[in-house]
């Protein structure tokens, strides 16, 4: 495979007992995940950051692959994750937050981490985008990048600079099915968003938290950092709090 960049691949980190399951975003990559990967393995939980089937290579390549792929490859993970480690949870970044909630309503996992996960988003196009996608196949970022690289670590700022109109269509399904059984998640659950998100709707972490089954929950607002906020300045202080609820919920 040809990645548009080496931080683009996939990783896994050998660590503890402890397995945590590290899920991009939409037309990200894992390597908007390898920072934070880096402090939970560093803390002794064994860490593997996926890539989606279509990220990381090219547009062409994500406008074959749709919602089925990529929570197909996320429930996967999590099956072989459970078969060797004593815990597994699962923590996704954005659209990765809606296959993390979707797998702990399907699958008995330990804990579930929400980072800028979606319930709406901010984008007035999304209902139209099935239409659209007909006469405009791809809708390039405004600043031809994924976001604002003065404010994010341009080493692992790493996903493509638009997106295929299409799947949209695909985003806006994983969203609606993970705000739909969000009563089913029952494990240990951390959401994580930040007040600068301009992406999704900033009730989001609100509503995980309110409509979520888990007896232990945790939420955690970040000021005024770009929607990516795990590769933000606040990249270390959202691994500490991490790092602190799982060690304290899984008793790691």
């Amino acid at each position: 495979m040809e990645y548009m960049h080496k931080n683009a691949q996939p990783f896994f980190l050998e660590g503890g007992e402890n397995a945590v399951l590290l899920t991009h975003g939409f037309t990200g990559s894992a390597g908007h995940m390898r920072p934070l990967g880096d402090c939970l393995n560093a803390a002794g939980f064994t860490v593997q950051g996926i890539l989606l089937p279509g990220h990381g290579t090219s547009l062409g390549d994500m406008r074959k692959t749709g919602w089925q792929d990529w929570l197909d490859a996320e429930l996967t993970a999590v099956r072989t994750l459970k078969e060797k480690y004593r815990t597994v949870t699962v923590a996704g970044l954005s659209m990765g937050g809606c296959l993390s909630l979707i797998a702990a309503e399907q699958m008995q996992v330990d804990a579930c981490v929400t980072l800028s996960a979606p319930m709406k988003t901010l984008q007035k196009f999304t209902w139209m985008a099935p239409a659209l996608a007909l006469v405009k196949p791809e809708i390039m970022w405004k600043n031809g990048a994924v976001n604002d690289t003065r404010r994010l670590d341009p080493e692992y700022n790493v996903g493509y600079a638009g997106m295929p109109t299409a799947r949209v269509a695909d985003l806006n399904r994983l969203m609606r099915q993970a705000r739909r059984n969000l009563y089913s998640v029952t494990c240990p659950l951390l959401t994580v968003q930040s007040h600068g998100d301009e992406t999704i709707s900033p009730d989001s972490a609100q509503i995980i938290y309110d409509e979520s089954g888990s007896a232990v929950k945790q939420m955690l607002w970040v000021e005024e950092v770009p929607h990516v906020c795990t590769i933000s300045r606040e990249k270390d202080h959202i691994a500490q709090v991490m790092v602190d609820f799982l060690k304290k919920s899984l008793n790691a």
